[in-house]
């Protein structure tokens, strides 16, 4: 622990010393215009009546009389712009949990930030190659999830919401500019959380740190963050297969899920990140110029440390044998540094056409004194490649294309990434979007090398490159109904499956591998959206149909729907707005995947299906001036009707629970 405090000491003060060079550059104390950024207009709040008006911000909580609601920005990592938003909407209540985003297609633990099912196929974002650990990662913020911000005046938001037994969420930010051109913020994320079942303690931790400055010029840009992230969590592998029964019998004896023996009482996992990210941009002219074309030269400059490891004080025979009777303690690194240039053209007949070249030098590694006298020597993965990158927008009226493609030009992991994105604008409300991506991409390191005291988890693959097909359309239309149709198209696919182990042992014992598919793998999935008001009460509806070319491979629910009938008003002479009303979440049966806790990876398994069980929450939010408040019985009908819930084989779901939260929003 003091190890960890003195680190972060150490880590604190290299951010203050940095971030006083850059004030003091950036120090004026002159006020003018805002920084000039593009706006995504789909993000900003769908009624401003939801939304403190300028002159509530002027009277109410603003010393500054001359500061509107509207000069507190949001910045997006493409550079998106949003104002700071303190409306109570039914999207706020599905984003209020520990990732902060709407969790439909997750399912959670029974423990707040320890480790999610999923319910849908998670297509990756990046064709970048990654270390593995994908189940952290859920929990892990990349590059493109941190924000920049602009202020008029000092702004900070708070996120309180209870957990389970004991311990408490909360995710702190503060920001200010101390100069019209100069922001820095910085922010705290943490959770501890004892939960229902032995050695299952949730703590993870993020701290990021940002930094933007645009120049009295305005032709030159920079954004710069640090972040620290420890995602820790104890793990239990579940509770016993001969408790299954008493679990969902349903007698009291048993309701105290302390009673339970799990697997195991002497293992934890932990991914940890350290970041230090650089994006700055030089504008040639002036981009509030009359001229018709503009000309940019940009530099993304990133290095990255990531550790995943398994502790464990000592071998059990639930993951088979050990190579010796020592403490576990296998570990995987991977660091990374990129870096890529783009010059940019913007031109108003042509439109805007950008070039590049990026270089990525990643370092692979194990660390696992147990196996060294067992396992070969082949202990870790270098690699460096070049990638050109090429992009082009134009946009007509209504209309919006968006072509781009990230290709390998030399080095050793197989890369590309081709896309075109097509937006049509009806008008103010209905839009419709077309999107097609194919890309190829080296699987995740752990795939290909891993390391453990444990037997069956040791591994030297050659893969092939896996290719991904995406082809998604939006049909936009909120009046009548919202579609989202997406269709996957997957070979050389690579997963985790469970392996038969024969065994003389009375427990259970189990291994997973990664397996690579030859054969094509189609997957489609359509999203349904509606949301009806009458009067004081809306229903908001969402239903997703799915379906898989192979579902013994992939395997996710047919159906999965989240209803929601709610109340609102507004009392005390409109000093409180109030909702409330109930959710049901449904899910049917399927073949769900199971969790390993040394991989921090869900695997395939064909055992046995789960599902079919509803979800009903009853909720109370309320907001009083910048201040939201949200009280949430959660599973309700959990001994109504029957104890057949989990997150995943062996690990339950969560039981009835009250929990309570709130975000305040403080503008000095």
């Amino acid at each position: 622990m003091n190890d960890i405090s003195y680190r972060m000491k150490k880590n604190l003060t290299f951010i203050l010393f940095f971030s006083a060079i850059l004030v003091s550059i950036a120090q004026d104390n002159k006020r003018g215009p805002i920084i000039q950024l593009k706006e995504d207009r789909s993000r900003r709040p769908a009624s401003v009546n939801d939304s403190i008006s300028s002159s509530q911000m002027n009277n109410n909580i603003n010393k500054n009389t001359e500061a509107k609601i509207e000069d507190y920005l949001v910045i997006s990592s493409e550079m998106d712009t949003i104002r700071v938003d303190t409306s109570l909407t039914i999207e706020k209540y599905y984003k209020m949990n520990y990732l902060r985003k709407d969790n439909f297609q997750l399912l959670p633990f029974s423990n707040s930030g320890l480790a999610y099912n999923e319910l849908s196929f998670r297509s990756k974002k990046s064709h970048h190659t990654e270390i593995g650990a994908m189940n952290k990662k859920i929990l892990y913020q990349s590059a493109d999830d941190i924000n920049y911000y602009h202020v008029p005046t000092p702004f900070t938001e708070l996120m309180y919401r209870s957990v389970f037994v004991q311990g408490q969420t909360l995710d702190a930010l503060y920001t200010v500019n101390t100069s019209k051109r100069y922001n820095f913020s910085i922010s705290r994320k943490g959770l501890r959380s004892l939960g229902n079942y032995q050695n299952f303690i949730s703590n993870p931790t993020i701290f990021t740190f940002t930094s933007n400055y645009l120049s009295k010029s305005k032709k030159y840009n920079f954004r710069f963050h640090y972040t620290k992230q420890e995602l820790f969590a104890e793990q239990n592998g579940g509770i016993k297969e001969n408790d299954i029964i008493n679990f969902e019998s349903g007698d009291e004896q048993f309701i105290d899920r302390g009673v339970f023996d799990p697997q195991f009482e002497n293992a934890s996992n932990q991914f940890s990140s350290k970041r230090f990210f650089l994006d700055h941009i030089y504008h040639f002219n002036e981009t509030d110029s009359l001229s018709k074309s503009s000309y940019s030269l940009r530099h993304i400059l990133s290095y990255e440390e990531q550790e995943n490891r398994f502790d464990q004080t000592s071998p059990n025979n639930f993951f088979g044998e050990a190579f010796a009777n020592e403490k576990i303690s296998d570990k995987i690194f991977l660091n990374s540094f990129k870096t890529r240039f783009i010059f940019s053209y913007n031109q108003n007949l042509i439109g805007e056409i950008k070039i590049g070249t990026e270089f990525i030098q990643d370092k692979y590694f194990l660390e696992n004194f147990q196996t060294e006298i067992f396992a070969n020597d082949q202990r870790k993965i270098n690699s460096e490649t070049g990638f050109l990158f090429l992009n082009y927008v134009k946009k007509m009226n209504r209309l919006k294309f968006d072509l781009f493609s990230s290709n390998k030009i030399f080095g050793d992991n197989e890369s590309m990434l081709i896309g075109f994105d097509t937006h049509l604008k009806l008008n103010e409300n209905n839009s419709i979007v077309f999107k097609l991506l194919s890309s190829k991409y080296t699987p995740a390191y752990n795939t290909s090398l891993f390391a453990s005291n444990y037997l069956n988890y040791n591994w030297n693959n050659e893969l092939d490159y896996v290719e991904s097909n995406r082809v998604s359309l939006l049909l936009n239309f909120p009046k009548i109904l919202d579609v989202n149709i997406d269709y996957h198209s997957l070979n050389n696919f690579v997963q985790f499956e469970k392996t038969n182990l024969s065994t003389t042992s009375t427990d259970e014992v189990y291994g997973i591998m990664p397996i690579q598919y030859n054969e094509k793998i189609d997957f489609y999935s359509i999203n349904f959206n509606k949301k009806i008001t009458f009067g004081k009460f809306t229903f908001d509806s969402r239903l997703m149909y799915q379906k898989s070319s192979h579902e013994s491979k992939i395997s996710f629910p047919e159906i999965v729907s989240r209803n929601t009938l709610f109340f609102s008003t507004e009392m005390f002479k409109k000093a409180l707005f109030l909702q409330s009303g109930f959710s049901l979440k449904y899910f049917s049966s399927y073949y769900m995947k199971g969790y390993d806790p040394v991989l921090s990876e869900l695997y395939v398994q064909n055992d046995k299906l789960f599902g079919e069980f509803p979800l009903v929450d009853f909720f109370i939010n309320a907001k009083i001036q910048q201040t939201r408040f949200f009280l949430k019985f959660e599973h309700l009908n959990s001994s109504i009707t029957g104890y057949n819930y989990y997150s995943a084989p062996n690990y339950p779901y969560r039981d009835f629970s009250i929990r309570f939260g709130l975000v305040w929003n403080f503008f000095l």
